[in-house]
C-alpha cells in the first residue's frame, strides 16, 4: 500500500518513513505547506486542514494520505500552547516558553499528535501522547520545534538530544503512526 504523507516538514516526514518501515508500508513525501486554520482542538485542526489540502490539490482526493498535527501542553499554563503551539513557537520560540515557565515549580507538560488520515472516501483521526516536563533551559541540538526544552517521563535525555531512533521510541508523533499503520496493516490483511 502507497502512501502520502502531506506535510512541508522534512523531519516529520523522515520519522514517519522511519516508522513506516517497521510496518513493510511505503511513505512518500508530498511537500505541501497549507494554512491550518486556528481552533482549539487538534482533532478538528487536522480533520479541517485535511479537507483544505483536497481542496487545493484534488489530486490527492483519490489518495490515501495523511497530515498530522501536533501541540505541547504544558500543565501550568493551563494547557498553552496547546493547538497553537506552531504559532507560539515561530513567534516566542523555546526562549519564550521558558520565560512564561520562570519560577513554576510544576513542569509537567505533554504532546499531542494528531493524524487526520484520508482513505480516498473519509477521513480518520489517530491521537498518541507523550507525558513529560519543561526543563530549564534548552538543551540539544536535533529534532526540531519545542524539542530541546521537553523531556519525556523515564528518560533522561530531551527530544533535541535523541537519536531519531531512540526518538521513535517515545515521541507522541510514533505513537500516532503506529496506532495508523497498525490498523492499515490490519485492514490490508482481511
Amino acid at each position: 500500500m502507497e502512501i502520502h504523507f502531506v506535510t512541508h516538514n522534512s523531519s516529520k516526514y523522515e520519522e514517519a518513513s522511519s516508522i513506516a518501515k517497521e510496518y513493510n508500508l511505503l511513505i512518500r513525501w508530498y511537500d505541501h505547506e497549507y494554512e491550518e486554520p486556528q481552533e482549539d482542538s487538534l482533532e478538528i485542526i487536522a480533520r479541517k486542514s485535511c479537507s483544505r489540502v483536497i481542496q487545493e490539490k484534488p489530486e490527492l482526493k483519490t489518495l490515501n494520505f495523511f497530515l498530522e498535527d501536533a501541540g505541547m501542553f504544558i500543565e501550568a499554563l493551563d494547557g498553552f500552547p496547546g493547538p497553537y503551539s506552531s504559532y507560539v513557537f515561530k513567534t516566542i520560540s523555546n526562549d519564550g516558553i521558558l520565560k512564561l515557565m520562570e519560577g513554576k515549580e510544576n513542569r509537567r507538560a505533554y504532546f499531542k499528535s494528531v493524524i487526520a488520515f484520508h482513505n480516498g472516501k473519509s477521513i480518520e483521526t489517530f491521537a498518541g501522547i507523550t507525558k513529560g516536563s519543561i526543563i530549564l533551559s534548552t538543551i540539544g541540538d536535533k529534532g526540531f520545534g519545542f524539542d530541546p526544552i521537553f523531556k519525556p517521563e523515564d528518560n533522561e535525555q530531551t527530544f533535541a538530544e535523541m537519536t531519531l531512533a531512540t526518538k521513535n521510541l517515545y515521541s507522541h508523533r510514533q505513537k500516532s503512526l503506529r496506532i495508523l499503520f497498525t490498523s492499515l496493516t490490519a485492514f490490508a490483511k482481511q
